[in-house]
């Protein structure tokens, strides 16, 4: 992604997230359960959640969904070792490293600049570090990933990056009281 999809101002930055392989996950949860075991991550995320080990996060956004965010890396060892743990067992994995883009947002200002583009409530009581949801910003959909106190990652289309980067970055601005 290019320079242009970065932010500062005081108190709200945005700046394009760390290459991932981005993998949606499809299987019963007995299945996903099998998977995380095969990435190696500790535990299958609860409902809405979040797991990392090592070069594999996983994020569980339904019952029998996790969208998976691979370090490149190591993402062939990764997808090696989740094909041999689901071998014969009904599941679709599609890679959406393509079509998604990931943005990192930071700042005292995320969670206000936030709140005045989304009807979920990103308050830390409600919106905890490590809860991952679907959620629609302005008029483009998302995943919206809490990896901080003051740290969100948000997961988009690409073509929506642009119109995502101005609209936070107006967001931000307005914020600011």
């Amino acid at each position: 992604m290019s320079d242009t999809m970065q932010v500062s101002r005081n108190g709200f930055t945005l700046v394009p997230a760390a290459d991932r392989r981005r993998f949606v996950l499809q299987a019963r949860p007995g299945t996903l359960d099998a998977a995380v075991r095969a990435l190696g991550l500790a535990e299958t995320p609860a409902m809405l959640a979040a797991a990392t080990g090592g070069a594999v996060t996983a994020l569980r956004l339904g019952p029998q969904e996790f969208l998976l965010l691979l370090d490149p890396a190591g993402a062939e060892d990764s997808l090696s070792a989740l094909r041999a743990g689901l071998e014969g067992v009904a599941h679709s994995l599609v890679e959406v490293s393509d079509r998604q883009v990931g943005l990192d947002l930071s700042g005292a200002l995320v969670e206000p600049a936030l709140a005045s583009l989304t009807s979920i409530d990103v308050a830390g009581p409600a919106f905890p570090v490590g809860m991952a949801t679907r959620t629609l910003l302005g008029k483009a959909d998302g995943v919206l990933w809490r990896t901080g106190p003051d740290r969100f990652r948000l997961e988009i289309w690409r073509s929506f990056a642009p119109y995502m980067s101005g609209l936070l970055n107006e967001a931000a601005r307005d914020a600011v009281f």
